[in-house]
Order: structure tokens, then C-alpha cells, then sequence
């Protein structure tokens, strides 16, 4: 068992003492006690579920200092207070097992690796004592949590505001502490008015705010999380379903164009005059009961923070169209944080016009989420909005693009074959779940969802005006927000080039910028049990929102990578796909990838199946992926595999593979795919966490629970991973902007950059890059008899590496 453990700030014992202080784990009369009753004494504050002394020494005879030495009989007894007591009874309480987890006789040797106390002596003294528990309280048990967070579950704060008052926030390590009332919290619901009228029916559009707050906001102010979700009002999952595109469709020859982003021809459309408003309350006129969460929000709200979730225009309760990602999503998703920030109008309700403001709020604002949440939190970081100060993107896009289309083709989200923007605008436009509502806007939104219909343009592939107004990266330079982004190395939902295109789009502004990449694929970290993710975003939230000076931005490293081979391993780095990386060549010859270029001829494959056998790859992709990548099988023929001898040392990619190669066509289209694999049968990662312990991981005091998940090594070997795929248009193969034409039997320069990843080659590992055309997960599946030629002589692949 590993607890990784980046957020812990470094104190001294000054610092030590004055934070114990400040919790009221002690006093300055405790540091004069005898060290056997001091020790008692932090035993005792370790077990807030007891309340009378008798009680707790039951609990304190349950654990053993030594063989033979209970802690209650040590603290009773003159025995020396050793480093191995302590360590002993610290690791207990953490939740490790004596003689299964670790030896009594050797605590410090045990094998699990965890954040423990060292001390210089022999003999501990109280000063010693202080040290060992303010560690014990930063430190991770084996539920995932520090301590400090478990006695917090445990009732530590709840009793004790019944007897002192404590400040609120309350900051212990530099992260804040749940001393909020999660039983008085506060649930409204405002509608801000946008700047915007996006149904054209000549009023702003009115955005429903779903509120929850401490109800300790009334008298001071405190920060926001705030989610933009699309799906917070509710989906049309079957709607979304019968609009899914077929494709089992042929790749067709594009008209050549030196330029496919043609500016369009939108005339400009006049916002409406705000809103008269005819009074001014502090008081919501309406509340909610259950409603779309995030843990990691809930996390938040004991520990001083609001959260605010909106699902924007063209939801339910909300006005408007959707969009899907274009500058007026991203316009309504902004105007929410400039109400939070004091700059915006919201209504108690839809047409009294009475004003409310958010007056509990500091003006600091954070968007968090994963998906499209992340990807709207991109959004609104990119147009340089006040308040907010900082976005924690996970599995975000930064362009609409690179999640539906890839070099000329359409391509589709991993697991969502035939999904497009039409389809997530129809999946979304929750205004129709209100009959109605939907009674008066269902005309406008069948022209709306035709419009996007045809300017997603799938039968070319192109990226054009429409893609070019869902790219935010081009609009990177505004961005004024901190960056916390976070992405799973093996998503091809929102495939990795999302996040590294946005972290080197970054690069040279003014901002601090973290980086976390995780083994996972479309997945949210907060409750892995190996790294301390929630702390790491308590000390960066404490830091962006109650500008608290806790160094969080050289504490957390800037960019933190998951170990694909070794479980429950993390590693900091200073960068991502640094473009200064070293660069290993391997070419594809006819024995394989070899470290010297060979004059190896040509090899060939055909990209038509037999009816029988497409129609079942096109039921079963994951069929196919096996069979593509495995030697002795009906796709032979059907694809190139290239292997390079089996590694006798490690080599760490890290960053955008490159692949080179001179190819024909038989016809006048084409399409190249290619994954880069690591062959070999070995024990690897699952490819999703496994669930450790359901409702172990608490989120306050008799407040919300979460499991408790961490990757682990799958029982079984398994012959290869995929690392990384790639997908090109052989029209597009000198730019993704210019379309040429392809001539049958002409062989050209094709390179195709993969996507990024960090990878860990360990020995024994082959590494293999697979050529092929119809990816039956990602591409359309014409089932077209074409023949693609590869010159063997004039085709490499570039690995940046480590």
C-alpha cells in the first residue's frame, strides 16, 4: 500500500505548536504536563467519538505500544516513551493491522509507503510528542483521508464548538478545516440574466443558479465552487439516441480547398435592453431538494465554501438554445460568475424582476468539474473573467475539434460511436422535458439543431468555421485564472491532446499552472486511496479563494504523473511533452522497428473485410481490438505490425509521437490509423479502479460519504496496452486546414503525431506501432476495398522520451 502525499506543507515546530493551538488539540498548560500524561492526554483528543475519560482509556488499552505494552499502560508507567511506542501506536491509528500490515517489534520498516514522524532521540520529551502528532494529523489512514479529516468525521469539531468558538474558516497545514454546519446549509435558486438572447424571442435569456451555502454565509462572506453542468437539469438520453449518426458509411472524396476555415456569414444580432427591475430582496424565493453533485464539492461546503451549479442556456427552467461549445455557451456560462462577482443581475424568480445579489460572496470564484463541466471551465477561463481565479479541469476540451474530428476525419468520442454535436446539443436541451416550455420553443429548436446539423459538417470531416468558433485554444492568451488541470492518460473520450494542446497553449503566461495525469481513462481521482488529490485541491482552494498564503504553488508539483507499470506509484515532473525532450528514432522494416533504417521494400494491406466479418467487428469493437493487434488472426492482411526487440533497459516516452511514412492508395481517398502498443504478457493496471471499501472515505461530520477506489494490478497477464492512436485523411496529410487531392498509386509523406503520453518501457517490454485504416471504435466503416502501399525505406516513428 502506497499513500502518496504532495500537499503536505513543511512546518517547524513553532508552526507545529501554534497550529495544535489554534485546533484546541492542546494548550500551552498541556506542554508542562509530564510527557506520560501529555501523551494520554493527545491519545485521548485521538477518539472526539467518547466523551468521558473512562471511555476513551478503553480505546487506549486497545492499542499496543509494544508486545506486551498497551498505550493505556504505557501512559500509566514511568516505561520510557520510545520512537517505536509512537510509531506504533501511530500507525494503529492509522488503520494499519499489527503483525499483518507491519511488526511491533520494527514499525519503521513497514513495507506500505506513508508520511510518518522522525525523531532525533532516543527518549521522547513532549516537544517530540508535539511533533508526532501534528505529522499523525497531515497523514493519510488507509481510508484515504488524513486523521485530521477522520476525527473530523468523527465528531472532533462538532464538540467542540459546543464548548469554544472557533474561527471560521478555520486553516490547519495551510488547507481548511470542516468546522461549517453541513446541517444548516442553505439551498436557493436564482435566475441570472445573461447578456445574451440566444431563442431570439427579445429578451436576455434568464439562467437558472442552483445555490447551496453555509448558513454562516449570512454574516460573512465566503468563496465559490462553481460547476457548470449541461446535464444538471436533466438529459434525453432516448431523444440523444434515435439523432445517433450511422457509421457504417463510406469515406467519400472532398472538394480540394487551400482553406477550410472560411469566415462565416453571421449578421450580428443586437442584445435586448436589460431587464426593468422592480425591487431589490436578500431573500431566494425558491429552494431545491436533491440535485446533480460532486464529492469533491461537497468536500468544500464544510469547509467554507459555496457551491453553485448552473446548467446554462437551453435548459430546463433556463432560456435559450443549445449550443454545444460555441462563444454563446461560453457567454452564459461567464455570466453567472459576474452575478457572483457583483457585476450581473439575477431574479428571485422568472418574471417578477426582482433583484437579488450574492452578497455572501467574496467575488472569488473556482469552476471545477470533469467532461464537458471542465470543458466549459476552459471556456470561461479563456475569455479573462473577473473573480474567477481559478479552474480545476478535469478531462476537459480545450477544442470541440479535437473530441469529434481528428485530421480530416470524423472521429468519434471512445465508446460513442456516431455521437456528434448535434447529437450532445439534443441530449442536453433539457427546455424540452417541460411540455409547455417546449410547446413554444420547439419550432426554433428544430431549425437550431438542423443548423448545427449541417455546419458540424460530417460528410467531409473538415475543421471549418463552426469547429473554429469551439476552439478555446486560440483564445489562450486571455487567460487570467490559475490552472489546475487534470487528465486520465488512457481517456479517448476526451482523448489527451485536449489537456496537452492547453498546457503548452499556457506555457508562457503569467499564471501558476499543476498538472495531474492519471492511468484512468473518463474518471474522476477524488477518492483514490494512493495520492492526496482532495488535500491537493483543499491547499490550492484555500490559497486562490481565501488568498491564503500557504505556498500551495511550489508545495504541489507542477506536473504529477500516475506509473503505468507500478500500482499506486506517483512521480513529479517539472513538465509535460517538453518540446526540447530527447527524440529516439525507430523504423519500420520488414523484421519490425529497428534502431537503424533499412532498405526494406514495401508492405501492403486492404482495408475491405468479408460482409460476415465486418458486420461482427462493427457489433463488437472490442473484438476487433483484440484481433488488431494479435499475431495469428482473421485481420492479417488487414493491418501492419511493427515490433521492436524486447527492451533490456527502461525508456520513458513522454510527449507526442510522431509517426513518418510514405504511403499510397489505390483510390482516390484514404484514411491512416496507427496505435502505438506495448507488447509482452505481463500483470498490468486494470483498466479501471477497483472499489476498496463503499462508503469509507467521510466528507464531514455526519455528511456525506464517498468509496473508496485505487487501480490495481490485474491478477491475470495480458499481451499488449495501447499507449497511444492516431487518425489522418489523406487529404489533409500536409494540413488540417488544406484539402488535396489524392492520387491512386502515388505514394506521399504522410506524419501523423499521436497522441501524448507518458509511458514507462520497462525490460522485458516490446514496443509496437500497428498501421491500419477503418478503426471500427473511432472512424466511419466503409468497408471499402482499398489497398494502401507503405514504403518500408522513407517511414520512422519519432519517440520523445525522458
Amino acid at each position: 500500500m502506497k499513500l502518496n502525499q504532495f500537499a503536505i506543507a513543511p512546518t517547524t515546530l513553532k508552526e507545529e505548536k501554534q497550529e495544535l493551538f489554534n485546533l484546541r488539540f492542546i494548550n500551552e498548560d498541556n506542554l508542562k504536563l509530564a510527557s506520560h500524561r501529555f501523551l494520554h492526554l493527545l491519545l485521548q483528543h485521538s477518539f472526539p467519538e467518547v466523551t468521558t475519560t473512562e471511555a476513551a482509556d478503553n480505546k487506549l488499552a486497545n492499542l499496543l505500544a509494544a508486545e506486551n505494552l498497551d498505550a493505556l499502560s504505557l501512559t500509566q508507567t514511568q516505561t520510557p516513551i520510545k520512537p517505536q511506542h509512537v510509531l506504533n501506536i501511530i500507525l494503529q491509528l492509522l488503520g494499519f493491522e499489527v503483525d499483518r500490515k507491519f511488526d511491533l517489534n520494527h514499525p519503521a520498516a513497514i513495507k506500505s509507503t506513508l508520511h510518518l514522524p522522525t525523531f532525533e532521540h532516543a527518549v521522547l520529551n513532549n516537544d517530540d510528542l508535539v511533533h508526532a502528532w501534528y505529522q499523525l494529523l497531515v497523514t493519510h489512514t488507509t481510508t484515504g483521508q488524513t486523521f485530521l479529516d477522520q476525527l473530523a468525521s468523527r465528531g472532533y469539531f462538532y464538540r467542540l464548538k459546543q464548548h469554544v468558538k472557533l474561527p471560521k474558516p478555520l486553516f490547519f497545514n495551510g488547507k481548511a478545516q470542516p468546522v461549517f454546519d453541513t446541517d444548516q446549509l442553505l439551498h436557493e435558486v436564482v435566475y441570472v440574466e445573461s447578456p445574451q438572447d440566444s431563442d431570439r424571442d427579445g429578451l436576455r435569456d434568464l439562467l437558472k443558479v442552483e445555490i447551496t451555502r453555509p448558513s454562516e454565509s449570512n454574516v460573512q462572506q465566503v468563496p465559490v465552487l462553481y460547476t457548470a453542468s449541461p446535464y444538471n437539469q436533466g438529459t434525453n438520453d432516448e431523444a440523444g439516441d434515435k439523432l445517433t449518426h450511422n457509421v457504417n458509411i463510406a469515406l467519400k472524396e472532398k472538394p480540394v480547398m487551400a482553406n477550410t476555415v472560411l469566415t462565416p456569414n453571421t449578421p450580428s444580432q443586437q442584445v435586448p435592453e436589460p431587464r426593468v427591475v422592480n425591487d431589490h430582496t436578500s431573500q431566494a424565493d425558491e429552494g431545491f431538494g436533491n440535485s446533480f453533485d460532486y464529492s469533491l464539492n461537497d468536500y468544500f461546503l464544510a469547509r467554507g465554501f459555496a457551491v453553485v451549479y448552473a446548467a446554462g442556456i437551453g435548459t430546463k427552467e433556463s432560456d435559450g438554445l443549445r449550443t454545444t461549445g460555441d462563444p454563446e455557451e461560453t457567454t452564459s456560462t461567464i455570466a453567472v460568475i459576474e452575478w457572483l462577482n457583483g457585476k450581473r443581475t439575477a431574479f428571485t424568480n422568472r418574471t417578477a424582476n426582482t433583484a437579488i445579489d450574492a452578497s455572501w460572496s467574496n467575488h472569488h470564484v473556482a469552476m471545477t468539474g470533469r467532461s464537458y463541466l471542465g470543458t466549459l471551465a476552459t471556456a470561461a477561463a479563456t475569455t479573462g473573467v473577473d473573480g474567477l481565479k481559478t479552474i480545476i479541469c478535469e478531462a476537459g476540451i480545450s477544442s470541440w475539434y479535437d473530441y469529434y474530428r481528428e485530421n480530416g476525419l470524423v472521429i468519434a468520442p471512445g465508446g460513442f460511436p456516431g455521437e456528434d454535436a448535434d447529437v450532445l446539443a439534443e441530449e442536453t436541451f433539457s427546455r424540452q422535458q417541460q411540455a409547455g416550455d417546449y410547446a413554444r420553443i420547439k419550432t426554433k429548436w428544430q431549425q437550431q439543431l438542423s443548423t448545427i446539423a449541417k455546419d458540424q459538417d460530417r460528410g467531409t470531416g473538415n475543421y471549418n468555421a463552426f469547429w473554429a468558433a469551439r476552439n478555446y485554444r486560440q483564445n489562450a492568451q486571455n487567460i487570467k485564472a490559475d490552472l489546475m488541470i487534470v487528465h486520465g492518460l488512457n481517456d479517448w473520450n476526451v482523448k489527451p491532446r485536449n489537456a496537452e494542446k492547453l498546457w503548452r497553449a499556457t506555457s508562457k503566461l503569467p499564471i501558476v499552472r499543476k498538472m495531474i495525469l492519471h492511468q484512468g481513462p473518463h474518471i474522476y481521482i477524488n477518492n483514490f486511496r494512493s495520492l492526496d488529490f482532495t488535500d491537493m485541491v483543499n491547499l490550492w482552494l484555500s490559497h486562490e479563494l481565501y488568498d491564503l498564503d500557504n505556498h500551495a504553488e511550489k508545495i504541489l508539483p507542477d506536473v504529477l504523473i500516475q506509473d503505468n507499470s507500478e500500482p499506486e506509484s506517483w512521480q513529479a515532473f517539472p513538465d509535460w511533452g517538453n518540446p526540447d525532450n530527447a527524440i529516439a528514432k525507430a523504423y519500420l522494416t520488414p523484421n519490425g522497428l529497428s534502431n537503424h533504417p533499412e532498405n526494406g521494400g514495401t508492405a501492403t494491406f486492404n482495408d475491405q473485410l468479408k460482409q460476415a466479418q465486418f458486420e461482427a467487428y462493427a457489433k463488437d469493437n472490442a473484438k476487433w481490438q483484440r484481433d488488431l493487434l494479435t499475431a495469428v488472426s482473421p485481420l492479417k492482411g488487414h493491418r501492419l505490425i511493427f515490433k521492436a526487440p524486447s527492451r533490456t533497459s527502461e525508456l520513458v516516452l513522454d510527449g507526442n509521437p510522431i509517426l513518418h511514412l510514405q504511403v499510397a492508395s489505390t483510390q482516390n481517398i484514404g484514411l491512416i490509423s496507427a496505435e502505438l502498443i506495448d507488447f509482452g504478457n505481463f500483470k498490468r493496471l486494470k483498466q479501471l479502479p477497483t472499489t476498496l471499501a463503499r462508503q469509507a472515505m467521510v466528507l464531514g461530520y455526519q455528511w456525506r460519504k464517498e468509496e473508496l477506489r485505487e487501480f490495481e494490478l490485474a491478477p491475470k497477464v495480458t499481451p499488449y496496452q495501447l499507449i497511444s492512436k492516431a487518425h489522418l485523411n489523406l487529404q489533409n496529410r500536409s494540413s488540417l486546414t488544406q484539402v488535396e487531392t489524392v492520387e491512386p498509386g502515388k505514394q506521399y509523406d504522410v506524419q501523423l503525431e499521436l497522441q501524448p503520453t507518458h509511458y514507462r518501457l520497462t525490460a522485458g517490454h516490446q514496443l509496437g506501432v500497428v498501421v491500419y485504416a477503418t478503426d471500427f471504435g473511432m472512424t466511419v466503416r466503409g468497408n471499402q476495398n482499398i489497398t494502401y502501399t507503405v514504403s518500408l525505406a522513407n517511414s520512422w516513428l519519432e519517440l520523445p522520451h525522458l
